[in-house]
């Protein structure tokens, strides 16, 4: 155990006995605790397997690379629509984590074999995502822009797309679209 986690277990409030337990599990895998994100994270070789999270319903295990775990139980979750790699295990009640300790323990004993083995989730390249409508047009009509869209790295543009396509309304998208057209003119990313 790594004193610098110690402190998100004394704020979990009803989830402290689950998350204990939780903590437990994980370890008695051989994984390494440390403090990333402000949560607990369990590491194999400095390398992100699993995360525990509170939330208001329910405590929960984040597989860093959910996606590629078998999951013959269709337990593993996808927070968003936009998640591509992490899944969650999450649980509603404490019973519910004693009950599942040689699930938890599989999942997680899953999860290190795939980090020994190198295997790395395919992600979705910015092509993969579609244009909303009104960054389409601003890009036709506007070639340095789209040069310079185009320039930002795979990951910043995924951003750029995903945040321009959130909201339903046509001019909130326009709107946000306009707003970080000088950011993108200079190479600058969404949450640079």
């Amino acid at each position: 155990m790594n004193p610098k986690v110690d402190f998100y277990f004394t704020k979990a409030g009803k989830w402290l006995e689950a998350i204990e337990h939780l903590r437990t599990f994980v370890l008695d895998c051989g994984l390494a605790e440390e403090l990333k994100w402000g949560v607990p994270c369990y590491t194999f070789q400095s390398r992100n397997v699993v995360l525990l999270h509170v939330f208001k319903d329910y405590c929960a295990l984040l597989f860093i690379k959910g996606a590629l775990l078998r999951d013959p139980n269709g337990l593993l979750i996808q927070q968003t629509a936009n998640t591509q790699a992490a899944r969650q295990l999450r649980f509603t009640s404490v019973q519910q984590v004693v009950a599942s300790e040689a699930l938890v323990k599989a999942y997680i004993e899953e999860a290190v074999a795939v980090e020994k083995s190198g295997l790395k989730v395919a992600f979705k390249t910015p092509e993969e995502f579609a244009l909303p409508d009104e960054l389409a047009s601003k890009l036709a009509g506007n070639a340095a822009l789209k040069s310079a869209f185009y320039g930002l790295t795979p990951g910043r543009q995924r951003a750029y797309i995903l945040y321009f396509s959130a909201p339903k309304q046509a001019q909130t998208r326009a709107a946000r679209v306009e707003k970080s057209v000088p950011h993108i003119l200079n190479g600058i990313g969404l949450n640079d």
